[in-house]
């Protein structure tokens, strides 16, 4: 186990400004009014309007900095950790370091992309690079645009999924303090690689006039199977989060707060009860925001702090799955 002594100095969250309600998905899957916030849990959710991922990963920055007291100048990396990007080329931190309007400024901009654990992966890695003394204040954003890719003839994930970002800034713990990460945890399992995925847009199935035809596009959109993943998860989840208590040497009786990927609110509820976590130590928030890919636990940090559901000296577990499939788990005390 190795204890990183890092502090999450700051947090920031935007939404985009179209507020979308369950009443309208229903009618847009024509469905009975009633029906996704029954069926998926999701009573509201946000869509762009003219927002970009780089714009809304701006946003939520400037608060997560101003939160942590800090000045934009004083950010010496900015990593975006989602799970879909603004563009091929560039990578989507160096948009976001030009729309904070840092484009002199020469601070290393890179993206991390482990699909919705993207946040958690990129907290543990960029641990270690604060730790180490590489960087001061590292900006870690994740902004996500899950609008454009959904499938609308696919009720259950369309239903699902919203737009928005989330930010925090990380730094090394004063000597007085005793913020850290106490552990984290990440295993992918390939066979599930294609039970959730994009099948078009890369080089495999490359965007290009060729492809691009009314018979293929939805190749293009965002597929899912999710019963198997469900049925996967369940099976292998258990074994998983008692490895970390075992390795940790913490037990739920010592966490304050789980904060878990947000997927469909039933399927949360079923992994919750199965996991024997307790209800009230499990954050959820896909009522008021969907599924928001990488953004959702960030997005639930965010709330959690800001509700005040966890204060200083609290220890926080971050738990998901994500497309690959991987599972990926980080303790933390705040």
């Amino acid at each position: 186990m190795s204890v990183r002594n890092v502090k999450i100095l700051g947090v920031g969250k935007y939404l985009p400004k179209k507020a979308v309600m369950s009443e309208e998905i229903d009618h847009r899957l024509r469905k009975k009014c009633g029906w996704t916030e029954k069926n998926i849990g999701v009573t509201k959710r946000y869509f762009i309007k003219n927002e970009t991922a780089s714009s809304m990963g701006a946003y939520a920055a400037k608060e997560a900095v101003k939160h942590a007291g800090i000045k934009l100048e004083d950010i010496s990396c900015i990593i975006c950790a989602s799970g879909s990007m603004e563009q091929p080329i560039p990578c989507t931190a160096s948009l976001i370091q030009k729309e904070l309007g840092l484009e002199k400024s020469g601070i290393p901009s890179f993206d991390i992309n482990s699909t919705c654990l993207s946040f958690v992966t990129a907290l543990d890695t960029l641990s270690y690079l604060v730790e180490g003394g590489r960087y001061e204040n590292v900006l870690i954003v994740s902004s996500e645009i899950a609008s454009v890719g959904i499938n609308w003839k696919d009720d259950k994930s369309a239903a699902l999924f919203g737009d928005g970002a989330a930010a925090v800034v990380l730094g090394k713990t004063p000597l007085q303090e005793n913020s850290k990460i106490i552990y984290s945890k990440m295993m992918t399992f390939s066979e599930g690689a294609h039970l959730s995925e994009i099948y078009g847009g890369g080089s495999k199935f490359p965007p290009n006039l060729h492809n691009l035809t009314e018979e293929t596009k939805e190749q293009f959109l965002f597929s899912m199977d999710g019963v198997k993943i469900f049925k996967m998860a369940r099976k292998i989840m258990p074994n998983f989060v008692n490895t970390i208590w075992k390795e940790s040497g913490l037990t739920i009786d010592d966490i304050t707060l789980v904060i878990p990927h947000q997927a469909s609110k039933s399927s949360m509820e079923l992994i919750r009860k199965h996991l024997n976590i307790p209800k009230d130590k499990w954050f959820s928030i896909v009522k008021n925001h969907g599924n928001m890919i990488a953004a959702s636990i960030p997005t639930a940090l965010y709330e959690a702090i800001k509700e005040e559901k966890i204060k200083r000296g609290d220890v926080v577990i971050l738990l998901g799955t994500s497309a690959g499939l991987s599972l990926g788990g980080l303790l933390f005390e705040y």
